[in-house]
């Protein structure tokens, strides 16, 4: 009995975040766990902050995989985790963790999400939202310069010296390995509504052959109305 797991690939800045949560309403929030694939970078409080804000965070190398996987594993298995929080003004974790309870489809979103073996198996369905190049560029300078109190001269700076080439390199290859390509037209309702049905096709196939993940302790039929997984 495990999780379906829905992943939502693509470059940084291409949407992803706005299509998970769309998906996420769609599907009923209180159905989803949800799983960043950004929380999950390597802890650099042993460096000076000069020193992190030079490191590659477009590289694979930049995760900690081992942590990723294994809180993907145990989500699928109905287990729940405590995800690390991630500081992105100070380029490293906060100390903090947020528990991510376990619910019968994960959506998990990242732009290397589908680069290791390790984690492409552990995805059920995997989307790569498709977004042109200057789209991307935008989208991230915006964001990094209003949530994560960037200058437009740093995060010119990172695109050009890591993000660009390790887009090239390890993240547009990765399209080869998704079920469905989402190109960003706005919000892409006609894309979103097809996720939408796959996942609801799946989570019925699974209720009625009594093949549903529930969490560890939680599996009587008042857990499954409490979830929305009963008619």
């Amino acid at each position: 009995m495990q999780a379906l797991t829905i992943g939502i690939a693509g470059g940084s800045g291409s949407g992803k975040t706005t299509i998970s949560h769309r998906l996420s309403e769609g599907v009923g929030a209180h159905r989803i766990s949800f799983l960043e694939m950004d929380a999950y970078y390597r802890d650099l409080s042993h460096l000076p902050v000069e020193e992190r804000a030079k490191q590659n965070f477009d590289h694979p190398s930049a995760y900690d995989l081992d942590l990723f996987v294994e809180h993907l594993s145990r989500l699928r298995a109905g287990e729940s985790v405590e995800r690390p929080v991630y500081d992105f003004t100070i380029h490293s974790r906060s100390g903090k963790t947020v528990r991510v309870e376990a619910h019968p489809v994960v959506i998990v979103e990242g732009i290397l999400l589908y680069e290791n073996p390790r984690v492409r198996e552990l995805i059920d369905i995997k989307a790569f939202v498709d977004t042109p190049a200057d789209y991307r560029f935008i989208r991230r300078l915006l964001r990094d310069i209003s949530e994560r109190g960037r200058t437009t001269e740093s995060v010119v700076d990172q695109y050009n010296r890591t993000v660009r080439p390790m887009h090239m390199a390890f993240v547009e290859p990765t399209r080869e390995y998704a079920d469905i390509i989402i190109p960003w037209q706005g919000y892409n309702d006609v894309a979103v509504e097809m996720l939408i049905a796959r996942t609801e096709a799946v989570l019925s196939d699974r209720i009625a052959r009594n093949d549903i993940v529930l969490p560890k302790g939680s599996s009587d039929i008042r857990m499954k109305a409490r979830m929305g997984l009963l008619d």
